[in-house]
């Protein structure tokens, strides 16, 4: 009798340190809440999200430059901020912390360095500190040429070929089938305007701040005789041929003979074949069949 109660005493004892045990055992502690940088971008106060991250530049990756102009403002308060411009020696002043660097600062760094200064000034506790750019000075790509417009484009962020080409409403009559695009180390490349726009982005590149642009004027031949469409013709399209020629001057007339296609290339008068390759500048003349 007394071994069974020494028994039942002991599994309670077991029992009861097992249950003691798991009680005091730590839960999963919850996900801790992200820590807070004080700066929210235009992006985040707008959604409530940060921006998700992309092969471009956001506002808040803008980088400053002399002559940008930026509105600096307090999230929730309206007793501090203003526009300011960077200037010459690439700072900007500000109410209370007066002159800081910001050429070269993206948005958001600019934004942290505000945040820090009015912080350690005693200013305010924490200020959460939004930029915006009222006006794009430093970067800018030049366009020229033949397109719908020319002139300086602001580059707030990287755009594609097929973007500022659009912007500024295409190519003009007249102009050549592709575009120059020339970066500020001399590197110049050609791309065609159709592949472009094909959707391909391997051939529609990013173009970038001091990017210069510029779309030629298509080079011409010249058609003239027994066609009926004599004229003046730009080169587009590839190898244009001297068939390919006559074609687009009308094709030749009863009277005349493509047999009888004379082309003067450089001072000199020529006899090609209709497969022959035109070059620009070059004059076809068809002659009449004599019977």
């Amino acid at each position: 009798m007394r071994l069974a109660s020494l028994a039942i005493a002991l599994v309670l004892a077991v029992t009861a340190g097992a249950a003691g045990r798991a009680a005091a055992q730590p839960t999963s502690p919850e996900q801790p809440p992200p820590a807070d940088t004080g700066v929210a971008t235009a992006e985040t106060q707008a959604t409530g999200a940060a921006a998700p991250a992309t092969g471009m530049e956001t506002s808040g990756g803008y980088i400053l430059g002399r002559d940008d102009v930026i509105a600096v403002g307090l999230l929730g308060r309206n007793d501090w901020g203003g526009r300011a411009r960077v200037q010459v020696d690439g700072t900007i002043q500000l109410p209370l912390i007066g002159k800081i660097p910001a050429a070269e600062k993206t948005t958001s760094e600019l934004a942290e360095v505000i945040r820090k200064s009015l912080q350690t000034g005693g200013y305010y506790a924490d200020p959460i500190v939004n930029i915006e750019v009222v006006s794009f000075a430093s970067r800018y790509v030049t366009v020229l040429g033949a397109f719908g417009r020319s002139g300086l484009i602001p580059m707030n962020r990287p755009y594609r070929l097929s973007e500022l080409l659009a912007h500024v409403g295409g190519v003009r009559e007249g102009a050549a089938d592709y575009i120059i695009v020339r970066s500020l180390n001399g590197q110049e490349k050609h791309y065609s305007i159709r592949e472009i726009a094909t959707g391909d982005l391997s051939k529609d590149p990013f173009v970038q701040a001091g990017d210069k642009l510029y779309a030629p004027a298509a080079d011409l031949f010249y058609v003239y005789g027994a066609v009926k469409a004599p004229g003046v013709f730009p080169i587009t399209g590839g190898d244009l041929t001297l068939r390919m020629a006559l074609v687009r001057a009308g094709g030749v007339t009863d009277q005349g003979s493509d047999k009888k296609a004379e082309v003067t290339r450089g001072g000199k008068t020529l006899t090609l074949d209709p497969t022959a390759k035109i070059l620009p500048g070059d004059v076809i003349f068809i002659k009449e069949k004599l019977f």
